[in-house]
């Protein structure tokens, strides 16, 4: 039988993006045996707290059923009756629901697989398929959920016979005691059973939790293509990456390219329109507009900025402003200095401002300098 090829191989680890596209498909880390064990924890530990409590209060319920008089027949009402009877004992019960809902909620909560997921509930034909349900008895899954209820059996059984050993002499002697006292040692004895039973059943699911974890680990592996088609697509491709850096480079001239390299910011709408500034004190007058674009050409001084560190700083309004009344190579309009200036001494300052955790200053546009995506002036 020939091995398949190593690029199919599942080598490698789940990546975060698998297990959340499996978890969102219902394929989460769970464990039957994990909420077993805590939903019986949680009633042996009601049984051991308020069992006495609930057994006295089943005591008087039937102590009051059973007792009446004269002006009981006389004003008989069942229904309040009723109400006052099943109200003696209902609080030990709503604890003990309450118990057992929160520990039922608990064990998902534990492996991080609470909540609700819809696709999980969707349609699949998969699921009608006998052949599939075939194979899941009788594959590996199955044969490990044989193991794991065949173990079950034996160590519940186990500790069943330990327990009658342990307390044959117990339960032998009831017959010489009391009816209460025989009563009280009987439920005792019940209790000691179902909490060591219990922690039987929690030391199976400190076994299942970590089987589980591997076997969804091993679920979820991935090849190395699987991998490098996950990365494509979140990341994008190398070779669109690449494509993209070309076209960049043709939308803008050898001298553009220069210029946005020494510019000192650029100024962004923030994806629409780009404009790269120049100041430098010892050439440059006022502020120079070195390249300017919209669109594509836009685009392409951004990612010329990133290569070359140039700070790329987001004014929307004032990015607009300059873009329509100022063409490359000139210096700014006088109306638009003051807001020039603010941005241009943050950006002189700008280690210090990050450092400091300063945000980027606002600044104020002229309303003659007002204008919108499409040049129009804003009202």
């Amino acid at each position: 039988m020939s091995e398949a090829p190593e690029k199919d191989q599942k080598t490698e680890a789940p990546t975060e993006k698998r297990r959340r596209d499996a978890a969102e498909k219902g394929d989460v880390l769970q464990s039957k045996e994990l909420g077993t064990a805590l939903v019986v924890l949680a009633g042996a530990a009601w049984l051991a707290l308020a069992g006495p409590l609930f057994l006295g209060t089943l005591e008087v319920m039937l102590s009051d059923a059973l007792t009446f008089g004269a002006a009981d027949v006389r004003g008989f009402d069942p229904g309040s009756e009723t109400l006052r009877l099943v109200g003696i004992i209902i609080v030990p019960l709503i604890g003990l629901f309450a118990l057992t809902i929160a520990a039922a909620i608990g064990g998902p909560a534990m492996l991080g697989s609470l909540g609700f997921r819809s696709k999980a509930l969707s349609f699949k034909g998969s699921k009608l398929n006998p052949l599939t349900g075939i194979k899941r008895i009788f594959g590996m899954q199955g044969l490990i959920e044989l193991v794991k209820s065949l173990a079950k059996v034996i160590l519940l059984g186990a500790v069943g016979i330990w327990l009658l050993i342990d307390q044959s002499r117990t339960l032998m002697g009831l017959t010489a005691q009391e009816i209460r006292p025989a009563l009280a040692s009987l439920g005792w004895t019940f209790i000691l059973a179902v909490l060591v039973m219990s922690l039987a059943l929690a030391a199976i699911a400190l076994i299942d939790v970590p089987a589980q974890i591997m076997q969804r680990g091993t679920r979820l592996r991935m090849s190395k293509q699987e991998v490098k088609d996950e990365h494509k697509q979140t990341e994008g491709s190398p070779e669109l990456k690449a494509a993209v850096r070309r076209r960049q480079h043709e939308v803008l001239r050898a001298s553009a390219r220069a210029a946005v390299a020494e510019a000192t910011v650029v100024l962004t709408n923030p994806t629409h329109f780009a404009v790269a500034l120049r100041y430098k004190p010892e050439m440059d007058g006022a502020p120079v507009v070195v390249a300017r674009g919209r669109g594509a050409t836009a685009e392409a001084i951004r990612e010329l900025a990133k290569d070359h560190e140039v700070p790329i700083l987001s004014y929307p309004q004032l990015a607009r402003a300059v873009y329509f009344t100022t063409r490359t190579g000139q210096v700014i309009r006088e109306d638009l200095y003051l807001a020039v200036a603010t941005v241009l001494a943050f950006v002189f300052n700008l280690d210090s401002a990050v450092a400091a955790g300063a945000a980027q200053p606002s600044v104020t546009v002229p309303p003659g300098a007002r204008f919108d995506e499409k040049g129009r002036p804003e009202s």
